[in-house]
């Protein structure tokens, strides 16, 4: 239970801040998407991903915080051509990991899945890079000693959340607006 209550601690966190950062940029809609569809792939999607970002978080804390919000915008476009047809490949990140490998992760989604134009691609690179830079800012003032189990569960809310502020991002460019049902 102080597992789960440490994680949604800090998935709140970094929540707020995306929220904002996104909300302010008219990049998201004020009430955020429920999409459990989405959400749902995100425990086979969280454990698949967690050994190449730990293996890249030192070096490269951004791009490892980074990466899982392109995989997030992914899942949303799966999710609306055929999330059904996607749901039988057996593990979506290393689907999308394995076309053109870790490091080009970025832009075979950017452009085979979100079929961007280099300006589209451009864009959603400063947009995400920000979006990494303001998390990993937020990971370093979090309160959690380095090493410790605080800071794994901070690390992996952090990636959680980035996921989710994909897949919200998608959402919207896609055309579902969110508002609350009266």
């Amino acid at each position: 239970m102080e597992k789960e209550n440490k994680t949604k601690h800090y998935e709140e966190y970094f929540h707020n801040d995306l929220y904002h950062y996104l909300l302010s940029l008219a990049l998201i809609d004020s009430h955020f998407p429920e999409a459990p569809d989405i959400e749902d792939c995100w425990a086979k999607i969280g454990e698949s991903y967690m050994p190449d970002a730990m293996r890249e978080f030192n070096k490269y804390p951004t791009v490892a915080l980074g990466w899982i919000m392109y995989v997030g915008m992914a899942v949303a476009e799966y999710w609306d051509q055929d999330l059904e047809l996607y749901s039988k490949v057996p593990d979506l990140y290393k689907y999308l990991r394995d076309r053109n490998g870790y490091d080009n992760m970025d832009t075979y989604i950017s452009e085979k899945v979100l079929l961007l134009d280099e300006h589209g691609v451009n864009d959603l690179r400063r947009i995400i890079g920000e979006c990494a830079s303001r998390t990993y800012n937020s990971l370093l003032h979090s309160g959690a000693e380095p090493g410790s189990a605080d800071a794994f569960y901070a690390f992996i809310a952090a990636l959680h959340e980035m996921y989710i502020m994909g897949s919200a991002i998608q959402l919207k460019r896609m055309g579902y607006h969110m508002t609350k049902l009266q």
